[in-house]
């Protein structure tokens, strides 16, 4: 295959980014220059993993298939393998963003060997962590057409479970800002990738959450088994939209650990160094739309319920970006925006 008209960094994730992700872009768009290649590149990387392993015109043995083969791309020689698994997903792929994401793989990869050696080896590891989530999903729990549902068996799984799949991603930024950004260099890299790590958990279980119903329907439960037995509960029982209020002391229970992740995400903003402050909003929107998000998930009360969608309105996500923005030179504004967000969502502020 000819690379003679792969475009510049900028044009390729700037076009094909914003079509698969509208929030991530968002935060990509405010990050410092000197991180938005290696950052934007990742996405872009696990992005596509996540359209391999939810092709749905795919058997799940066909998916993890060429989900191993897209990880050996990051542990060997990567064209082959990648012309290989191109050739073959762009044809299964229905979504045409997608579907030209996985087309211009190629692109990525010349891209990610352009980076310095610290970068694509960042890059590589989360790749290969986060995917360990994507098979948890394609072989802990049943095809989307089985009409069974199957739980993690324990909240040390759901831990485990929200490390591969996004506290990874706050090691991953750590690692890279730390070593882009010249104010970060006296952080505690350790202290900072542990906190980096429980912010990502933290987003994650907001999604599992906010999504619970939807992902009953394709067998998916991420609330433990063990923790739902003594409830009296099994997976498939949460199929009943009415039984909202017998699960409620576990999901309130996961509520409260999900806001003790966001209290170090946000300890972790605020150690950003205010004059970085692109960097310190491209934390803080995530966390801000999160707690609103958290506060309809503690509030609805058809939580079970797959018709309803749990999800707050984009007035208040420009809302929250703009006032955020007004905030972010000023520690003390910052916490207090944080504070408020979280006395509106009827959550008590970090101890």
């Amino acid at each position: 295959m000819s690379m003679q008209f792969v475009e510049p960094s900028n044009q390729l994730l700037y076009h094909i980014l914003p079509r698969v992700s509208r929030s991530f872009y968002l935060s990509l768009r405010v990050l410092p220059h000197s991180v938005r290649p290696t950052i934007g590149l990742a996405y872009l990387f696990c992005r596509a993993a996540d359209t391999i392993a939810d092709t749905a015109l795919l058997p799940r043995t066909q998916r993890l298939i060429c989900l191993d083969q897209y990880r050996s791309a990051f542990t060997g020689p990567s064209l082959s393998v990648i012309e290989t698994l191109q050739q073959y997903l762009t044809e299964q792929q229905q979504n045409p963003s997608e579907r030209e994401l996985l087309a211009r793989l190629p692109e990525c990869f010349c891209l990610l060997a352009e980076l310095a050696a610290s970068d694509q080896q960042h890059i590589r590891h989360l790749v290969l962590t986060l995917t360990q989530g994507m098979q948890v999903d394609l072989t802990v729990f049943p095809a989307e057409d089985e009409g069974r549902v199957q739980a993690l068996e324990t909240r040390s799984d759901l831990d485990q479970y929200t490390y591969f799949v996004a506290g990874c991603v706050g090691e991953f930024w750590t690692r890279v800002t730390i070593a882009h950004v010249p104010s970060l260099r006296h952080w505690d890299a350790a202290v900072m990738e542990a906190r980096g790590i429980r912010f990502g958990q933290g987003l994650q279980l907001t999604n599992i959450l906010r999504d619970f119903a939807q992902d009953l329907r394709i067998g998916r439960c991420y609330l433990p088994r063990t923790e739902l037995a003594t409830l009296g509960l099994q997976p498939h029982h949460l199929l009943d939209p009415d039984l909202v209020e017998i699960v409620r002391p576990l999901l309130n229970e996961l509520l409260d650990l999900t806001l003790s992740h966001y209290h170090e995400g946000w300890t972790y903003t605020l150690a950003i160094p205010r004059q970085d402050w692109r960097l310190r909003l491209a934390c803080a929107w995530p966390l801000l739309i999160g707690i609103s998000t958290l506060a309809l998930v503690r509030r609805s009360q058809r939580l079970l319920d797959p018709q309803v969608r749990v999800k707050i309105a984009r007035m208040q996500v420009y809302g929250i970006m703009l006032r955020s923005l007004v905030s972010v030179w000023s520690d003390r504004a910052l916490q207090q925006y944080y504070g408020r967000l979280l006395s509106q969502g009827g959550f008590a502020p970090p101890a």
